[in-house]
């Protein structure tokens, strides 16, 4: 299916010269929503997935309904500060500085498969970060799944030897 009919192109937002993909029209359409997740579903099933971990908050909002459909957990991936037990934390670079993202020490048990979704697939440091913690806790990352991909930010190069689904690509 072609999502990007039901993907808003915002000009110059939030600065001048970026063409934002504003993903909440698509997620308004009902039978639009629910047909990317089940695309997300089925190649979830594919990869015999044992968790699903997103980053917030838009990881939330595709791994959580793919969690709930496949039956298995889903795990939060958090900034600093935000997850209340012992976690494991990891750095990633923004661009005007450096952010930290942690995972509840107990989430992923050794060898589970975990497929990771996320909103954008853009400069890829969010998600190389994830997969980061979830290799520390002994998880063995399968799958990353996107809506979007922004190819011409080549976030691909970060996560080199995963496999990567995407459901739109802006070129």
């Amino acid at each position: 299916m072609d999502y990007k009919p039901y993907i808003t192109v915002i000009e110059n937002y939030p600065t001048k010269g970026v063409k934002f993909k504003d993903i909440t029209t698509l997620m308004q359409n009902g039978d639009v929503y629910k047909r990317a997740i089940d695309d997300l579903v089925t190649y979830a099933k594919e990869k015999e997935v044992d968790v699903i971990v997103g980053p917030e908050a838009r990881g939330f909002i595709f791994g959580c309904p793919v969690a709930y459909a496949l039956g298995v957990g889903f795990v939060p991936v958090r900034k600093e500060g935000k997850l209340p037990r012992e976690v494991v934390k990891t750095d990633y670079g923004l661009e005007y500085g450096k952010d930290v993202l942690t995972l509840h020490k107990d989430a992923i048990k050794p060898g589970q498969k975990v497929l990771v979704t996320d909103d954008l697939l853009a400069t890829g440091g969010t998600i190389e970060a994830t997969i980061k913690l979830v290799e520390q806790l002994g998880g063995i990352v399968v799958g990353i799944a996107f809506l979007i991909e922004l190819a011409y930010l080549n976030g691909r190069s970060k996560l080199e030897g995963h496999d990567i689904y995407v459901l739109t690509t802006y070129e």
